[in-house]
């Protein structure tokens, strides 16, 4: 297969009102016929959002909005359907961002690569979406919970053995033996 396929590099540079220093980052690998709304939905999975139920903006380089006509109410002037816009727009050294949630404003630097990539080099296999296929970093919950049940409390404190509560499945799991 030819090298037809764009590398978009994603870094998350901000959300919940924290900036990100170093940057969490996702390499994806993206068709050029895929739109922007399958971008931004394996952007959100690359970053393991899982609350998928809000808005997403990306902004180009030249201050055109790109979201889709179906879910904004008042889509911004001049903005263009992502759900229609192809990453054919898109040319090697790009950069634009993107927004996911428009109250906690998950902010992402995105930037196509100065060479296209051959998808079955890079994932092994023809994705049907952009797909990840490199990434960095820690990152943090979609709304700050540390925890199952977290509510704002202190953390619990970790057991002697936090592997203790666990079934025996792994040989490392369980109770310690003496």
């Amino acid at each position: 297969m030819a090298r037809t396929w764009l590398s978009i590099r994603v870094e998350l540079a901000s959300g919940r009102g924290e900036d990100y220093w170093p940057r969490p980052g996702r390499i994806l690998a993206a068709a050029r016929s895929h739109t922007f709304e399958q971008l931004g939905t394996a952007i959100d999975l690359a970053f393991a959002r899982w609350d998928l139920a809000h808005l997403r903006l990306f902004t180009l380089a030249d201050q055109t909005p790109v979201c889709s006509f179906r879910t904004w109410e008042d889509t911004p002037d001049d903005a263009v359907d992502s759900d229609r816009t192809t990453l054919s727009r898109l040319t090697p050294g790009d950069q634009f961002a993107y927004v996911f949630d428009m109250g906690d404003d998950w902010t992402h630097l995105c930037t196509i690569a100065d060479h296209r990539i051959d998808p079955l080099d890079e994932l092994g296999l023809m994705a049907a979406q952009p797909t990840p296929y490199q990434g960095w970093g820690d990152l943090a919950d979609q709304y700050g919970r540390r925890w199952n049940g977290d509510n704002g409390s202190p953390a619990p404190r970790p057991p002697s053995n936090p592997l203790a509560d666990l079934p025996p499945i792994l040989p490392w799991w369980g109770p310690r033996q003496p």
